[in-house]
């Protein structure tokens, strides 16, 4: 277990993804915010008021804390107080254009330290995606992509995934999922660590393989302020799952982390409206008919 070579993972991971997304843009760039706080250090880098992406966000943080938060040790009862070291990059971006998807990716590598005992690791992350004006053919290359990324490490882990996903990414008091999914997993150490570690490494190169193709399509596509108004009530979700159960969210507040690169996931504009209901037929209220769990790769739906 060498915790430099994870720290050296996940920061070529930003520098990657910030280039494939810049490469999408029209010159803007993410700027980088260097920080420190009581428990640890990072790097915030964001991209703001772009032609293609709105506000995106790319976020490296390292921390250290001497009791595991209880977001963290809901489902880990025997770690709770023990001290704890975290990594991972996370990272939410919001186009500008309501034809392309609000995407999200994140992957991490927990350390807990019981007393009096050995140090317990895990890896976790995933990908998903929001679209507000779904492509059948945006979401099935999403999905395929991450089903590939899967495959080259076991038989059935792709269904796994995407099914913990669909669980995860579920808003319960709006019986909707928050996207139409993708992958979600924690709790990874199924395999020895430097195996682990290459699978998130892998995660986070199948992220821009599955987002940047559907950019580059999506980008130009003439909008209105129907669309516009659409987008920014939907993205009125986002903020709801996000704050109400999001253990991302959860563990950095609940850590005392650096509140501005916790909270960099939030849409730079939304709209709330009581009461709203799309009109019957309309593109807006097709959007409905993928919030729930879909086989996307060809086999029979889930109910």
């Amino acid at each position: 277990m060498d915790t430099l070579d994870v720290l050296a993972a996940l920061q070529q991971l930003q520098d990657n993804i910030c280039t494939a997304l810049e490469a999408e843009e029209d010159g803007a760039a993410f700027v980088a915010d260097h920080w420190q706080s009581h428990l640890g250090s990072g790097e915030s880098r964001v991209l703001k008021q772009g032609a293609v992406f709105e506000q995106a966000g790319v976020n490296f943080s390292h921390v250290k804390g001497a009791a595991m938060p209880a977001a963290a040790t809901a489902h880990r009862p025997e770690l709770a107080g023990a001290a704890f070291e975290a990594m991972g990059v996370s990272l939410v971006i919001h186009p500008r254009n309501p034809y392309v998807p609000t995407s999200h990716a994140n992957v991490r590598c927990f350390i807990a330290y019981p007393k009096d005992a050995e140090p317990v690791w895990w890896f976790g992350g995933g990908f998903d995606l929001t679209p507000f004006y779904p492509f059948d053919e945006d979401i099935v290359h999403w999905h395929q992509t991450a089903k590939n990324l899967c495959d080259r490490f076991s038989d059935g882990l792709y269904d796994e995934y995407k099914d913990w996903c669909d669980r995860y990414f579920y808003l319960k008091h709006r019986e909707e999922t928050r996207g139409v999914g993708g992958l979600f997993f924690d709790d990874l150490n199924r395999w020895d660590f430097a195996t682990c570690l290459n699978f998130i490494r892998e995660t986070g190169k199948a992220y821009i393989e599955a987002y940047r193709p559907i950019v580059a399509r999506r980008k130009n596509t003439p909008y209105g302020e129907r669309e516009r108004q659409f987008q920014l009530y939907r993205r009125g979700r986002y903020v709801e799952f996000n704050l109400v159960f999001d253990r991302g969210t959860h563990f950095g507040l609940q850590s005392g982390g650096r509140t501005e690169s916790i909270l960099m996931s939030m849409p730079p504009l939304v709209r709330f409206e009581y009461g709203y209901r799309p009109e019957e037929g309309s593109d807006e209220a097709r959007l409905q008919d993928y919030l729930k769990p879909r086989d996307w790769l060809g086999k029979s739906e889930k109910a």
